[in-house]
């Protein structure tokens, strides 16, 4: 029990935010993976990662239509001779390179997730397999 109160929460930011294998955890914290693997199955991990996920990607797309709406509204105004306002401008300047961190870290997030995909069998299914039905 006091295993639990020491890492799980860390082990749980390890597999939602950082995105770490079940054995990159147990290795990391020193615990047994299996302990790791009860703990996912306990607090539910697999859908905050998910959910997180999607928070991130739904953050590019807020960000980008932001960019896009405000990028129109300079367009507009330039066509029509008036002047810009030097905070739109600034404000669009500062966003540009944001959503291009923003979609180079969602495309690191969907390649793991295709690479992970085509293993066919995960690495916590295998372990499970060992465990229950092989008795390994």
């Amino acid at each position: 029990m006091a295993k639990k109160q020491l890492y799980f929460n860390e082990a749980e930011r390890l597999y939602v935010v950082e995105q770490c294998t079940l054995m990159e955890i147990a290795s990391r914290l020193r615990l047994g993976e299996k302990t790791v693997r009860i703990w996912k199955e306990e607090g539910d991990w697999e859908t905050k990662r998910l959910q997180h996920i999607k928070s991130k990607e739904a953050f590019h797309e807020e960000l980008y239509e932001f960019a896009r709406k405000l990028m129109r509204t300079i367009k507009e105004d330039m066509e029509n001779g008036e002047k810009v306002d030097p905070g739109r401008m600034y404000a669009f300047t500062r966003l540009l390179p944001l959503i291009t961190k923003v979609k180079d870290y969602e495309d690191v997030l969907s390649k793991k997730e295709t690479e992970e995909g085509k293993k066919g069998l995960t690495e916590d299914v295998l372990k499970i397999i060992e465990s229950e039905i092989l008795g390994i």
